[in-house]
């Protein structure tokens, strides 16, 4: 990743600490870290259940996508910011029943038309969340008229891309570092290290590169650079405690969604493993 390195001097246009309301308390965090599950993990399944699984592995936090079952007794009713005050009520009642906090909403699109971008801000405003995770990057100017209405943080996600992509760009750590650059500091990045993987970076060389600015992160570790599935922590080629350690120094207080892409029906076994690596992280 020597033309990351290179790009390094942008870190002092991004550097300043990155806060928002709805900070996550001390007691949804293991060892230190606010470690849960991307509903997404278990998009086989309803987000009521994405909740049991959740809190299966041990984690306290989760992070809800936009277009999953409501429940499994109610699958014809949808979750997302489009969601009912009842509905709202009852998947609050269900975190609650089970311990479990959620602080992020994503991947989700943020239109630039107000009215519809409003939206989004007013189901995480209802949802108590700290942030929302998005790729919208042409909805920059409406993004950051919300996030200081609001007071709700907004980080840019990268899928895998590629410089022969050119119509793909929020691939790069730079592009996103440009794009943040002068903005207010609750618009940052929701880096996906399983992404970066895939775009053949090194995940903890992105971290530094958007030290300060980074609002969440997509934890994953993948088995081999490129194209490839999900492994539990440790088992793969992201450097996952490089990544702990780096964000640890930079004081991060985001969340860290384990999003396993694989074994879709029964992943929760692989999930706690990376939950007890979050543990064991520093011991």
């Amino acid at each position: 990743m020597k033309r990351i390195v290179s790009g390094l001097t942008l870190i002092c246009l991004v550097a300043a600490a990155a806060r928002g309301a709805n900070p996550i308390p001390a007691e949804y965090k293991v060892n230190g870290f606010a470690i849960g599950c991307q509903a997404y993990t278990f998009n086989r399944f309803s987000a009521f259940e994405a909740i049991e699984k959740t809190a299966a592995t041990g984690a306290k936090v989760i992070e809800f996508y936009p277009g999953q079952k409501f429940s499994k007794e109610q699958p014809n009713l949808t979750w997302d910011h489009n969601a009912t005050d009842e509905m709202i009520a009852r998947m609050q009642a269900k975190l609650k029943e089970h311990g479990i906090k959620a602080v992020n909403y994503g991947v989700v699109g943020i239109s630039e038309n107000e009215a519809e971008a409003r939206k989004v801000f007013e189901f995480a405003k209802k949802m108590g969340l700290r942030a929302v995770t998005t790729e919208s990057v042409e909805s920059i100017n409406t993004i950051e008229k919300l996030v200081k209405e609001y007071d709700i943080m907004v980080g840019f996600h990268n899928h895998g891309g590629s410089m022969s992509q050119p119509g793909y760009k929020v691939w790069d750590p730079l592009y996103i570092a440009g794009v943040i650059t002068g903005r207010d500091q609750r618009i940052g990045a929701a880096g996906d290290t399983g992404h970066w993987c895939t775009s053949k970076l090194t995940p903890v060389e992105g971290l530094r590169l958007l030290k300060g600015r980074m609002i969440s992160v997509h934890l994953k570790d993948k088995k081999e650079p490129g194209q490839s599935h999900d492994v539990p922590y440790g088992e793969g080629v992201a450097g996952i405690k490089a990544c702990l350690d780096e964000l640890k120094a930079q004081g991060f207080d985001g969340n860290l969604s384990i999003e396993y892409e694989y074994n879709w029906d029964n992943n929760v076994p692989e999930c706690t493993q990376c939950v007890d690596f979050v543990k064991a992280y520093g011991k």
